[in-house]
């Protein structure tokens, strides 16, 4: 027998012999689903685990820290004047303000006040924002490479510029596991904001595993009467027929996976069993007629649905995290705000203040703060050069990564804190700074975890979030 030739046969044999095993942990997972649902990777954590779970608020297309949270009072004596070359340092620019022959400040339009006891400057964009300040730790110091949607979008999403690494949810459903047997581990929401209507586009690969285990992916809930597609029972299909189906794809799969020994048809059979079990916890997951209306109220859910949907997500965030859900995406459209800014910002404050801070009260008053890692905030800030032409009522602002402001809430963050500065022209920081990675490090120690310990062996190198950077911001926790 020639090498080759036994080589082939102990390669069979081997992938026979696991495929076995791979086949009894999928029928496993039919007779018990906690199989899957259970612990993952990370069942022994590295640390106390303070959040159980995450809920992130990501405002897609770049929120303005200089309209909204970083107040700088010497802007407005330097309100149209050029922006100096010492700030800016030849710091590169995208193509739609490389052009311009003048970068004139643009000084906030908007009033700012402290508040709370921490006495924490926010825009009177932001009222009810304002009346939790005492509850969230302000990141005024966030910063990033990416100076494009679709790249730094990626990079909050994945740690990593280029596409095809696995988003922070699914790296914590393979971590940390499921804690509910009948909801996916990782949820997704998308709504449209009032302000830039033709804003980016958000893609699935931003919620989804990459090289991971595709049982991990995001799952995406929809507005309307069906929240997942292909979850109900088509015309004719009953309860009795959809599972006697399932019983028969999975042990076609089952053969399958014996066959061949791919653990994506393991993945693809617990995908089908979840799928029939959110037939029955998904519609009274999404069923809000049990909630009061002063609930409804507090996070201004209007009957018209003039709320763009962002306020049902924040309360629907709400009941997933009472039920278990490990990762919760919220991703409300609308911050890009290259012209017009004064108008469109007006909107998407108006779409996200009132149920963002109706999510943390409420989730502090079921005692379900403490435990719930609550995140705010977009891919990177904005230029306080205007771009386009400056008017006393108008302006526009580019993107800005060097400095940018988030908020966080609970699951181990200390609360009524602002952390980092920057200087008097919101441009660049001088104390403090916070990296994405640094960000991500920072949460999943929250959540216990070792950010260095979290990998995932692919193409012979151990990948993780933070890839291979990341610092915990121990001054962020409580």
């Amino acid at each position: 027998m020639t090498p080759s030739l036994s080589q082939a046969i102990a390669r069979r044999q081997f992938l026979g012999r696991t495929a076995t095993g791979f086949g009894t942990a999928a029928l496993a997972s039919l007779l018990n689903p906690q199989v899957f649902a259970g612990p993952g990777a990370h069942s022994t954590l590295q640390f106390p685990a303070k959040a159980k779970r995450v809920i992130y608020l990501f405002m897609s297309g770049g929120p303005s820290h200089i309209d909204l949270f970083d107040y700088k009072p010497k802007l407005a004596d330097y309100n149209n004047t050029e922006l100096p070359g010492s700030v800016r340092m030849g710091q590169r620019i995208t193509g739609m303000t490389a052009g311009q022959k003048a970068f004139p400040c643009a000084a906030p339009i908007f009033k700012f006040a402290q508040h709370g006891q921490s006495g924490a400057w926010v825009s009177e964009l932001l009222p009810h924002t304002a009346k939790i300040v005492d509850d969230i730790a302000i990141i005024k110091s966030m910063n990033t490479e990416a100076i494009n949607h679709d790249p730094a979008t990626t990079f909050l999403q994945t740690g990593s510029q280029q596409p095809g690494r696995p988003s922070f949810g699914a790296w914590l459903s393979y971590g940390l596991g499921s804690a509910n047997e009948n909801l996916p581990a990782f949820i997704v929401m998308i709504s449209q904001g009032s302000g830039n209507k033709t804003d980016q586009p958000i893609f699935s690969r931003l919620w989804g595993s990459g090289f991971i285990p595709s049982e991990h992916q995001g799952v995406r809930f929809r507005s309307g009467d069906d929240p997942v597609l292909y979850l109900s029972n088509p015309p004719g299909i009953d309860s009795d027929s959809r599972r006697r189906m399932l019983d028969g794809i999975g042990q076609l799969n089952e053969i399958a996976s014996q066959a061949y020994g791919d653990p994506e048809i393991d993945a693809r059979i617990a995908q089908y069993e979840m799928a029939y079990r959110m037939q029955t916890s998904v519609p009274d997951l999404t069923d809000l007629s049990s909630e009061s209306k002063e609930t409804l109220d507090m996070y201004g859910i209007k009957d018209d649905g003039v709320d763009g949907g962002f306020a049902r997500n924040c309360l629907l965030a709400r009941r997933m995290a009472e039920r278990g859900v490990r990762f919760i995406q919220l991703m409300h459209r609308g911050w890009d705000q290259h012209s017009s800014l004064p108008k469109q910002i007006r909107g998407q404050c108006s779409d996200v203040d009132q149920p963002a801070a109706a999510l943390i009260t409420d989730l502090k008053q079921r005692g379900l703060l403490d435990e719930t890692l609550v995140i705010w905030g977009g891919e990177f800030g904005r230029t306080v050069y205007s771009q386009g032409a400056l008017t006393a009522d108008n302006y526009g602002r580019d993107h800005h990564g060097r400095c940018f402001t988030m908020w966080a809430a609970g699951g181990g963050m200390k609360p009524g804190v602002s952390w980092g500065e920057t200087d008097d022209y919101c441009y660049n920081i001088v104390k403090d700074p916070v990296h994405i990675h640094d960000l991500n490090a920072t949460a999943l120690r929250c959540l216990g975890i070792d950010h260095t310990k979290l990998t995932y062996r692919f193409q012979g190198r151990d990948f993780r979030l933070t890839d291979i950077h990341g610092t915990v911001v121990d001054g962020l926790m409580a």
